[in-house]
């Protein structure tokens, strides 16, 4: 019995000292996890900027071979570039746009290559939401419009033979169709480029309405040939003069100002993730020459998303500007005429970057 009692009071006692240790553990752990450092809360920075870059390219090509219709053979290539970076923090916004395109066209029929698109659009607008209002920003809009190489009129040479009446080959030939060609544009010439002071009506993401009526707008002819059928001013020089001034076109100045009011509606609209649509208008009326209508520009893009990287494109640009002198086919009766251009096209489209 005494040796049963005793084996009993060695458990208890083990027991004890086992439990005290176990309590020890236990707090010291409990100090251990108070004094270690607190875990860093990752707190992700706030993104105010948003861009992206969509790039297309199209190249077209048509073979004809005994075709009784007749035709040309073709080879057609273009490149389209359209940048966005916008950025928005709170009550105030910057955007920013810059679309690049230029094509051109090969026909056997001319042994030349044919500028078929060209254009450089740039655009930067600055609003500030107005106080106590949902849509209504005060904005700041610039915008710049041009074309990167000359552009022609392509005529049919008058002859294609040389003195003995053989027929032009090579260069030779190449460099009569140059000849042959009227000057249409060139790098700015013309150029486009106003500043807009006005009210921003944005009541969606893909809507605006900018109503601006301060708006100094600026237009540029670089080569003097064309200044003439831009209706650029007289120089101050040859103002009043009869004789002895020049016909080349350097008798008008470079630069004509304008100072009006800007109206400009925007829609970009995503029907869906493979149907995109955008439109553009813009009127322009110069308080400094009311004797002229508004100038008119309406850009519309559809793209359509076939596949992964392929797209159907259609674009139309109208202009409707009455300081423009425009002949008709046969080079005469040059007046103001309504601009219209469309285009088609299937290509590779690929977004480099597309973030927020």
């Amino acid at each position: 019995m005494k040796k049963i009692f005793i084996a009993i009071s060695a458990a208890l006692i083990s027991m004890g000292a086992y439990a005290q240790d176990a309590q020890q553990a236990a707090a010291d752990a409990a100090k251990a996890m108070e004094e270690a450092p607190a875990a860093p809360v990752k707190v992700e920075k706030p993104k105010y900027w948003e861009e992206s870059l969509k790039t297309n390219v199209t190249l077209g090509q048509t073979s004809l071979t005994n075709w009784a219709a007749g035709g040309d053979n073709t080879v057609s290539l273009a490149a389209y570039i359209d940048g966005n970076a916008n950025w928005k923090k709170g009550d105030m916004f910057w955007n920013n746009r810059l679309q690049l395109d230029y094509g051109f066209l090969w026909a056997s029929s001319k042994p030349i290559l044919q500028k078929n698109t060209d254009r450089i659009y740039l655009e930067s607008k600055w609003g500030y939401k107005a106080p106590s209002t949902r849509y209504l920003y005060f904005s700041a809009n610039y915008d710049f419009k041009s074309q990167f190489t000359t552009g022609y009129d392509y005529k049919t040479p008058a002859s294609v033979t040389d003195a003995d009446g053989n027929d032009l080959k090579g260069s030779a030939l190449r460099d009569v169709w140059r000849d042959a060609r009227d000057l249409k544009s060139g790098f700015l010439a013309p150029a486009y480029t106003n500043l807009a002071l006005g009210i921003d009506f944005v009541p969606t993401k893909w809507f605006s309405l900018n109503f601006a009526p301060l708006t100094g707008d600026l237009v540029i002819v670089k080569d003097a040939a064309l200044r003439g059928s831009y209706s650029m001013p007289l120089k101050k020089e040859f103002e009043g003069m009869t004789e002895n001034v020049p016909t080349d076109g350097s008798q008008f100045s470079s630069v004509r100002f304008g100072f009006g009011a800007q109206l400009k509606m925007d829609a970009k609209v995503n029907i869906n993730d493979n149907f995109a649509y955008s439109t553009q208008v813009v009127l322009f009326a110069n308080y400094l020459d009311i004797n002229h209508c508004p100038r008119i520009n309406w850009d519309n893009r559809i793209d359509w998303k076939l596949a992964k990287y392929f797209s159907f494109t259609i674009t139309t640009n109208l202009i409707y500007d009455d300081t423009i002198m425009i002949a008709d086919k046969n080079g005469e009766n040059p007046k103001a005429r309504v601009q219209f251009k469309e285009s088609m096209a299937f290509g590779f489209t690929y977004t480099i970057a597309s973030k927020k």
